[in-house]
């Protein structure tokens, strides 16, 4: 978790000019996590970078909702993109975000969960990330590896991580706002480009 700039003293090996830090809990299935991400990508991040460039910066966080169970499979495409090319991770967000009523529970339904990893995977191909190499690190065998029926695919370790960091902080409704180490309670995903340019004059300017 990170910590307000006036506390940087309690950073060992801390960079050059304390930051403030955005953690975004989002789920990618999630109307109004959509909301906020695409106005944080969209509008609040440039107004940013213009305004205050090199002092804030924006984490996301995984924050699933099982009782959705198309999301765990949504934010796994997002490791495997992430794993494959680092660079995409944002902009595949930005797409899984545009194309979330795609992996609806009505819209998974019927199909294997193999299926909606491809159909992911053709998602990340949309945005120049390879295919083949996401739907690799997704996709489930049906030949057990050494007699082990259960063992997810190659990012559910990674995945597990993030779940874990969640519970840790104790996040449950998506979305949530972290500032500075501090749950943001004020900020609304229906909140416009302005409300957020008077929250940042009064929190950071």
């Amino acid at each position: 978790m990170a910590v307000a700039p006036k506390f940087a003293a309690h950073v060992l090996n801390a960079p050059a000019v304390p930051v403030h830090t955005l953690e975004l809990y989002l789920d990618y299935v999630c109307p109004f996590s959509a909301k906020l991400f695409n106005r944080i990508y969209n509008d609040v991040k440039p107004h940013v970078e213009r305004k205050y460039p090199g002092k804030v910066q924006f984490i996301f966080r995984h924050q699933l909702q099982p009782w959705h169970p198309s999301s765990t499979l949504v934010h796994e495409a997002a490791l495997a993109v992430e794993r494959a090319d680092p660079t995409k991770f944002w902009q595949f967000s930005a797409a899984l975000f545009r194309d979330q009523t795609s992996y609806f529970d009505v819209n998974v339904v019927n199909e294997t969960r193999n299926q909606t990893y491809g159909r992911l995977a053709a998602l990340a191909g949309s945005i120049g990330a390879d295919q083949k190499t996401i739907y690799d690190l997704l996709k489930i065998g049906d030949t057990p590896v050494d007699g082990a029926l259960n063992t997810g695919n190659q990012v559910t370790n990674d995945l597990k991580l993030h779940v874990k960091a969640a519970r840790l902080t104790g996040v449950h409704v998506s979305p949530t706002v972290i500032f500075n180490g501090n749950v943001e309670n004020a900020i609304s995903s229906g909140w416009e480009l302005g409300q957020w340019v008077e929250w940042f004059e009064k929190n950071v300017g």
